[in-house]
């Protein structure tokens, strides 16, 4: 008998899934191929057409999935995505929640950021994730799964991404945390961080991915070259299956080999 990476009866959650390019619906339609029931998650209502159109990819292609818009930044926003994926698959139970949505990190430097950057930096960085650790894991079963997303970026020290660096930073930290209250608290619910390299999406003006391309891209050790939405989404589903049961706590980088220091 083949030996598989199958999800089959899994729900998940991808938050920050609505752009066809991007990492988050890569993911959805990673896990999706392989069973799993996913929710793709939204939150303007310019992105709904798009979120439409990964959803009936996935439908098209044999999967389940709905789409749910949802500001996971506000306790309120975060309970609902809960809540509608509860009642979107008929279900009880949550088991993996992926931590995706993201702002664009091209910035000032730190002497010429604002309160405002500061405030919504953290609360797409660290706010969203710990509101929808909250609101998912009472419904989550023995041996679920956490996925949080960072970046190579929050151990490289690079100008001009201090801030989205240092969000993403402490969020590692807090993925660190969690796996420890997580595991031992009776679900064995296993909680890491995988930090993609460059990698070429939407959300980055093209300068900025230009630059990034350029200072990052000759720092993998394989195949030299930008990742693609894809190579993420593959890591993340190995962590999300049974295959991953004694994996938990880590800072795994997905881009070519990056290293921080």
């Amino acid at each position: 008998m083949a030996d598989t990476l199958s999800l089959e009866g899994k729900v998940a959650i991808i938050t920050g899934s609505g752009r066809e390019t991007g990492i988050g619906a890569a993911t959805a339609t990673a896990l999706a191929r392989n069973g799993a029931a996913v929710t793709i998650n939204y939150v303007s209502e310019q992105s709904a057409s798009r979120a439409a159109n990964v959803v009936k990819s996935i439908q098209d292609a044999g999967g389940r999935a709905i789409a749910v818009r949802a500001d996971v930044t506000t306790p309120e926003g975060a309970e609902k995505l809960v809540q509608e994926t509860l009642k979107g698959f008929n279900t009880d139970k949550i088991d993996i929640l992926i931590n995706n949505a993201g702002a664009a990190h091209g910035g000032p430097l730190v002497m010429k950021v604002t309160p405002e950057d500061i405030d919504a930096t953290f609360a797409t960085s660290v706010r969203a994730p710990i509101l929808l650790m909250q609101a998912t894991v009472p419904h989550m079963p023995q041996y679920s799964r956490i996925i949080n997303i960072s970046s190579v970026v929050s151990k490289l020290g690079l100008d001009g991404v201090a801030l989205y660096a240092g969000g993403k930073a402490a969020m590692d930290t807090i993925t660190y945390a969690m796996a420890s209250e997580l595991g031992k608290a009776g679900k064995n619910i296993t909680v890491n961080t995988v930090a993609p390299g460059f990698t070429v999406t939407e959300i980055l003006p093209a300068d900025v991915m230009d630059a990034f391309n350029k200072q990052l891209t000759p720092l993998t050790r394989v195949e030299e070259r930008p990742g693609r939405p894809e190579d993420i989404a593959d890591a993340i589903l190995l962590l999300v299956s049974e295959k991953s049961r004694w994996i938990t706590g880590q800072y795994i980088s997905v881009s070519g080999g990056i290293s921080g220091n």
